[in-house]
């Protein structure tokens, strides 16, 4: 099962890098992220969803080869793989996997204006050694909201409070 973590940052750009370094440290196998999202909180209270990946190029590039096969039964590749890929487009853009956007949307309507959150759909963790490995950069994250056990999420509170102490 997946946990949900959502750190707010001061700005997008400083939750844009955290989101790096996670997929960086999904890479070295520290932690595993179904889904990663930066929720930008603008001025009005306007929110901007900025997702790690885009089911609308997943959906089209899948329609695209199911409808060049099916177009080759109709002697019309072209024409199939153009219509599968239109279809397959629309059908990934209205697909939402991950974290839920309203969800994250009514989350970013509590933010300051200018600041984010980064919200991390989490399947597996090593929590110290990726706080250890975030450390270094001044990242400044407060924890908004996890599904993490009561301990797990304490566990989480007191390594980001040391490593926030440790910058200082």
């Amino acid at each position: 099962m997946s946990d949900l973590v959502a750190i707010g940052y001061r700005d997008v750009a400083t939750a844009n890098m955290a989101r790096d370094k996670i997929i960086e440290l999904q890479r070295k196998g520290i932690i595993a992220v179904r889904d990663a999202a930066v929720v930008e909180a603008g001025p009005g209270g306007k929110v901007r969803l900025h997702q790690a990946t885009s089911n609308a190029g997943a959906g089209a590039a899948g329609g695209a080869l199911w409808g060049g096969l099916i177009g080759l039964l109709f002697l019309a590749p072209f024409l199939g793989m153009a219509v599968g890929a239109a279809a397959g487009g629309v059908a990934g853009k209205f697909t939402d996997t991950g974290v839920d956007d309203k969800f994250m949307k009514d989350i970013g309507k509590t933010l300051e204006p200018g600041s984010a959150a980064l919200f991390l759909l989490v399947d597996q963790v090593t929590v110290d050694k990726v706080v250890a490995e975030m450390a270094p950069y001044d990242l400044g994250g407060r924890l908004l909201q996890s599904s993490l056990s009561m301990e797990a999420e304490q566990r989480l509170r007191e390594a980001m409070s040391a490593a926030n102490l440790a910058r200082v």
